[in-house]
């Protein structure tokens, strides 16, 4: 006879928690691009996002791959290096993405580039021009898809294929590949690199948040911050 914990009870409790569980199940054993096509025929009002950073053309790609009628929407925070804004539009040409640029408030975007607020609160400065822009589209949505991976920080190396988080299903359909398997994925594809990532660049965010550094170790340089926000 099974047992039921205090844990299995919640999940039995929880039409979600049902859900989310019986989704992680069903993908843990599929490639990421079986998850990708997988997720569209089981769930409904999907988001994409994407930061065109040095990982992002990995999911675009297998995402190009599948033919859906769907918009990668693109944060511009107007802070972005010039190279990312070429790169964007490099790759949504060669992989025919239809790519919307989501902008932040006129008037509040101004406020923080007169103030340089991101030099006394990046938190700030990230939820003006980057998290709150994305609210509007966020609620006509149910499932979010974004290609963090597990060995990118301690925040993320914690994360379900699934998860649920502030109303929405949050869908990481890379979360589990490794650093070596993404390099070989991007070897034997070979797909379009982002230019800064050869000068050094591990991780590309915002122009005044973001050095040269290994892995995410230039994001936010020498301060307690690892995440902007939108997937915290």
């Amino acid at each position: 006879m099974s047992v039921i914990t205090s844990n299995n009870a919640n999940i039995l409790l929880n039409p979600q928690l049902v859900q989310l569980q019986q989704l992680n199940e069903k993908y843990q054993s599929l490639t990421p691009e079986e998850r990708i096509r997988e997720v569209y025929e089981d769930l409904d009002k999907i988001l994409l996002t994407s930061s065109f950073g040095t990982t992002a053309v990995f999911l675009l790609y297998l995402f190009s791959r599948q033919n859906i009628d769907a918009p990668v929407y693109f944060i511009d925070t107007t802070y972005h290096f010039e190279e990312t804004i070429v790169y964007k539009n490099k790759i949504a040409q060669e992989f025919n993405l239809n790519v919307i640029d989501v902008l932040p408030d006129t008037e509040m975007n101004e406020m923080s580039r007169k103030s340089q607020i991101w030099k006394h609160d990046a938190d700030l400065c990230c939820s003006v021009n980057k998290v709150t822009p994305l609210q509007d589209i966020k609620k006509q949505h149910k499932v979010w898809i974004s290609g963090l991976m597990a060995w990118q920080n301690p925040f993320r190396e914690n994360l379900n294929i699934f998860e649920y988080s502030k109303g929405m299903i949050k869908f990481y359909p890379l979360i589990d590949v490794t650093r070596e398997e993404l390099n070989a994925h991007l070897r034997i594809y070979d797909l379009p690199q982002h230019p800064l990532k050869a000068k050094g660049y591990g991780s590309i965010g915002c122009s005044h948040c973001t050095q040269k550094g290994e892995g995410r170790a230039g994001r936010w340089a020498g301060k307690q911050k690892t995440e902007c926000g939108l997937h915290t």
